[in-house]
């Protein structure tokens, strides 16, 4: 093997093993990414699963507007000097979960609508609200995830760090659009 190329596993992997933070913060990094950009090819089928007619635009646009206030709302917790960010991302994460999975609970509750070609149904608008918080909790892990890259990743290493726990993300989000 190329002696750079083992340089460039050691930067990757020495700072993973020696600090679990490292370890535990690419991980949630790989999961939340992963969620994402399965979110980002889904949306459309979960709120239209009879080729009902929906808004792409304006629903994207709302998508845009709450990652906006999430960001906004990021910047504002990360002003203060509580809570830490670790603190309200574990709140994030749990919110974000519950937000997915309101297509799973309007499947069961909400009965589908029979006729194809008509306008986004009850449920359908449920789970835009749904989608819209996890919208803005992306917007808040941005910045969030941001912060605590620079307070537990080594500068000169970061972003080779960083670049390993794409692999995970990246095999993931093929698995799911394969399947």
């Amino acid at each position: 093997m190329p002696r750079d190329f083992l340089t460039v596993i050691l930067i990757c992997f020495l700072p993973c093993v020696a600090d679990e933070k490292i370890a535990l913060l690419g991980a949630i990094q790989s999961l939340f990414e992963g969620s994402m950009y399965t979110f980002v090819f889904l949306w459309t089928p979960a709120l239209s699963p009879n080729d009902e007619e929906i808004p792409h635009g304006f629903i994207f646009a709302t998508f845009m507007l709450a990652s906006m206030l999430g960001s906004s709302l990021a910047s504002r917790l990360m002003a203060r000097s509580s809570p830490r960010v670790e603190s309200y991302m574990q709140i994030v994460f749990v919110i974000s979960s519950a937000s997915l999975m309101l297509p799973i609970i309007t499947n069961f509750l909400v009965a589908p609508s029979k006729v194809k070609g008509e306008s986004i149904s009850f449920a359908g608008c449920l789970q835009v609200l749904g989608f819209c918080t996890f919208e803005a909790c992306v917007g808040i892990f941005w910045p969030s995830i941001m912060k605590m890259r620079s307070q537990y990743i080594p500068e000169e290493a970061r972003s080779t760090i960083m670049n390993f726990f794409r692999i995970p993300l990246n095999i993931f989000v093929c698995i799911v659009l394969y399947n």
